[in-house]
């Protein structure tokens, strides 16, 4: 028993989306155990009944932790909207138990949601992080935007964090580049920009046999099935619909390419679990995704450009020595700036100095 206490609150680790990720990848770290973490549930994936009663139970249990375990610390991951409401909720009252709260934001979309906010509730997200002992920010645009909301808050930059694998495989000259995309299937996401990007590429010239995407994640599968039968591109498009943690890892070991032309980001996972394994990443300049690659590891494009995302397209598919560097130089990234035992022990650090 190390004396040292840790209250987490987030959606379940069966959900699906980053925050349900980040939980699993941490929960494997010595930070866990050195500070006897317990892990209190406020959200599930299902209906609104059932997200209801998720909370209910959350909360009930988040103050009977709080009641007869009296941990040092809590540590809430909050979103956007609903998410917001549901750990400004417990925030306020670890605060009434004079409990230190770090405020984890995750949301890609945090900024406009205080920003489409009436003044009431932008008052209550301003006090909320300003009185939280610590608001950790993905990086360092994130952290701008929320000092810009609340210019009192103790905001301090930790990334989110992957465990480092192995590098995948590259294909030989006569074997298919296959390119991977993973989130919510939609336009925030950039899924039906990357499936006309695919055709144009197919349309220039590009040997069919040479190239493969897969598409795996929820939301609007049967637009997307839709627009690859409208596309002709059934023979090089494989839509899958969301897969759970164990096919996202199998699927990324057969990739050699992440694609993620998203509109909006935060930091997302899947750009980091396909640089822990040393796939070259295509993405857009939005969010968080610049702290996590730049040129030397990956290739950044403008947001919403078809003819851009076929150009990247087009260099790292073709070029396999570009893609291989681009690769390798990922996961050395990933080694030095995102592992999650290197990030665990910063999550440490602020744990020590916010319960003093």
């Amino acid at each position: 028993m190390t004396g040292q206490r840790a209250l987490w609150v987030s959606t379940s680790t069966t959900t699906r989306g980053g925050v349900a990720t980040f939980v699993r990848t941490i929960r494997q770290t010595r930070l866990w155990t050195d500070w006897e973490i317990r892990h209190i549930v406020t959200h599930r994936d299902g209906s609104i009944a059932m997200r209801l009663s998720a909370f209910a139970t959350g909360a009930a249990g988040f103050v009977v932790a709080l009641v007869f375990h009296r941990p040092d610390v809590v540590h809430l991951h909050t979103a956007s909207y609903g998410s917001f409401a549901r750990k400004a909720i417990l925030a306020w009252i670890a605060r009434a138990a004079r409990i230190p709260v770090v405020l984890h934001v995750h949301g890609a979309e945090f900024h406009s949601f205080f920003r489409r906010s009436p003044g009431i509730v932008q008052w209550a997200i301003r006090t909320t992080l300003t009185h939280a002992s610590a608001v950790v920010a993905l990086g360092s645009g994130w952290a701008d935007r929320l000092e810009a909301i609340a210019p009192g808050a103790r905001i301090i930059i930790v990334p989110n964090a992957v465990r480092p694998h192995t590098a995948v495989t590259q294909p030989t000259e006569a074997e298919p580049v296959h390119a991977v995309f993973l989130g919510e299937i939609g336009d925030r996401k950039g899924t039906f920009l990357l499936l006309d990007a695919w055709a144009k590429l197919l349309a220039d010239g590009l040997d069919r046999a040479g190239i493969r995407l897969t598409i795996a994640g929820d939301g609007e599968l049967r637009r997307a099935r839709g627009r690859v039968a409208e596309l002709a591109l059934n023979d090089s498009v494989n839509v899958l619909g969301w897969i759970g943690s164990d096919a996202v890892d199998d699927l990324l070991e057969t990739a050699q390419v992440l694609v993620l032309p998203s509109r909006n980001e935060g930091q997302p996972m899947a750009v980091l679990e396909a640089m822990a394994r040393g796939l070259c990443v295509v993405a857009c300049d939005v969010g968080g995704i610049p702290d996590l690659i730049d040129d030397s590891c990956g290739v950044l494009v403008p947001a919403g450009e078809v003819d851009a995302l076929v150009s990247a397209l087009r260099r790292v598919l073709c070029d396999h020595d570009k893609r291989r560097t681009l690769g390798s130089a990922a996961l050395r990234r990933v080694e030095a700036d995102f592992d999650v035992e290197v990030v665990s022990r910063r999550f440490d650090a602020i744990y020590r100095q916010v319960r003093r």
